[in-house]
């Protein structure tokens, strides 16, 4: 399902920056539009609504914007999987290792036992789904906590990058709403 607002700001507004990096920062990554962000979780939303979902969970930064905007329109709470554990994370945590494309190199994920358990049925929301790498290691620590994985939704994939492939063997819904085809010669191909 494609959401066309997002595939119009896409082409309007992303850099091809190489290397298979797409900036976005004008509107999701760095500067977000509250109205397309709240679109965006409308129309993820509408994917999942009949899933029994209890809780988002998303990666540090850029995936929160996406997430909580899911979350709103489920009704539901988001987590963010944190990068660098606080003093105020005491008591038994969950820890993933993820690469970062953008950062260029591993990031450790983090979210304390205090709000994932068996109870839960929890969609993965992010702002992208390129290799794939990120979403595993938050389904990771769905399954570290016993939860239930109902889904997965982005707001942007560069199927090129093979994620979608990769994570196939999840058995759950997958959801983007642009899918980038080809960003080779300089160019964003959006489907």
């Amino acid at each position: 399902m494609t959401l066309q607002a997002l595939k119009e700001r896409i082409l309007a507004e992303g850099s091809n920056l190489g290397r298979g990096i797409l900036k976005v920062d004008s509107f999701i990554n760095h500067q977000i539009d509250t109205h397309l962000m709240f679109k965006v979780g409308e129309e993820l939303a509408k994917h999942f609504t009949d899933m029994g979902v209890t809780k988002v969970i998303t990666a540090e930064i850029s995936g929160i914007a996406p997430a909580l905007a899911t979350a709103h329109a489920l009704n539901v709470p988001v987590i963010y999987a944190r990068k660098h554990r606080p003093i105020t994370m005491t008591g038994p945590v969950y820890v993933e290792v993820a690469p970062s494309h953008t950062k260029g190199g591993d990031v450790f994920l983090m979210v304390s036992a205090e709000f994932l358990g068996p109870e839960d049925r929890v969609l993965v929301v992010d702002d992208f789904l390129a290799s794939g790498a990120t979403i595993e290691a938050l389904v990771r620590l769905v399954e570290h906590a016993g939860a239930t994985l109902v889904g997965i939704g982005t707001a942007i994939e560069k199927r090129f990058e093979g994620g979608r492939e990769d994570l196939a063997y999840l058995g759950v819904p997958m959801v983007s709403l642009a899918v980038i085809t080809d960003m080779s010669g300089g160019e964003i191909t959006v489907e």
